[in-house]
Formats: structure tokens, sequence, C-alpha cells
């Protein structure tokens, strides 16, 4: 098996801390939690990001790019059924690959202006609402089916754990469409 390169080892662990800024919140998660996480020493973490500001602003641009490809990817499409199975389906992909990042996006959703990278994350949801074709802002129907259907993704994804993707994919993506409110054909 060949070894992982320098750019999958940092992907690695801007993608694990992604995940515990998801959960715990920039402030208290620690470069050494994050250093346990991916079994290196706090010291040699720090060779590879000098700090956890470093870390946090890996982690988000990273997830802005993904959610940047997706909304690239579904553009040209017009809004309604088929653009929302598309986004529902790259975002259960990478769910499945990057578990981390997509529990970052569904954070950058509920994001208040107190977080310190408040405009990243932003970037973030902003993004995901214009590949839905859905208002950022507001109550609307539609706003609040994003918002659901994305966090059904990220909840289902991660209690999938460890089950084949093969398997829980088209699961997932359903759950995922189904939160949308539209009928599905199959």
């Amino acid at each position: 098996m060949p070894r992982p390169t320098r750019e999958q080892i940092d992907d690695d662990i801007v993608e694990t801390a992604a995940a515990l800024f998801a959960r715990h919140g920039f402030d208290q998660t620690s470069v050494q939690r994050i250093a346990d996480a991916v079994g290196y020493s706090k010291t040699g973490l720090l060779h590879r990001f000098p700090t956890k500001e470093a870390l946090q602003v890996a982690a988000v641009t990273r997830c802005a790019d993904l959610v940047g490809a997706i909304t690239r990817d579904v553009e040209d499409r017009p809004p309604g059924p088929a653009r929302d199975l598309a986004v529902v389906t790259a975002v259960t992909d990478l769910a499945l690959r990057r578990p981390g990042y997509v529990a970052l996006m569904l954070g950058a959703v509920g994001a208040g202006p107190d977080t310190a990278v408040f405009t990243g994350l932003q970037e973030i949801a902003e993004g995901l609402f214009r590949a839905f074709a859905a208002p950022s802002e507001g109550t609307t129907e539609r706003t609040l089916r994003v918002v659901g259907a994305l966090g059904a993704l990220a909840v289902t994804s991660l209690a999938c754990g460890e089950a084949p993707a093969a398997d829980v994919r088209p699961l997932i993506i359903a759950t995922g469409y189904d939160a949308l409110g539209h009928e599905r054909t199959t």
C-alpha cells in the first residue's frame, strides 16, 4: 500500500479538525484534542499547522471550496427537483467520504456573528443555499426545508457509521430529498 502524500495527510488532519470544530466549537477545540484525534503529538501537529487559527482557516477554506464545487456543478440547472437531487447526492457522497466537512457545513448554517471565523462560515452557508437555489435568510418553507435536508444528511450519514456506503447511500439521499418536500418517482 503506497504511503499517503503530504497533501492527503494534511487533508485528513484538516477534516478531523473540521469535525471537532463542528462538534465542540472553535474555542473549545484545543490543538491537543486535534493532535490526539489524528494520532500526532501536539508538536508534530504544530509543525504542519503552526497555530489553531491556521487549522481553523484551513478547515473553513477547504469546506468552502467543497461547497463551491458542488454549487458550480449544479448552477446551470434550473431550480427544482433535479437540481435538488444533484445537490443532495453530492453532499451525501461528501458526507460518506469526509463526514467532518459535512458536520462543519451544518454548523455553518447555524453559526452566529460571534464565531471567530464567521465570514468563512457564512460563505459556506450561503454557498449551500445557492446550490439549492434557496434564500439563505428568513423562515420561508424553502429555507427551512433546505436546513432540514442538510441536517438530515449530516445526521443520517453520521448515524450510519461503519455501514457499507453502497448500502446506505440511497437511503441517505432519499432522506435528504424527502426533507425538501419532493415526491420521489421511484
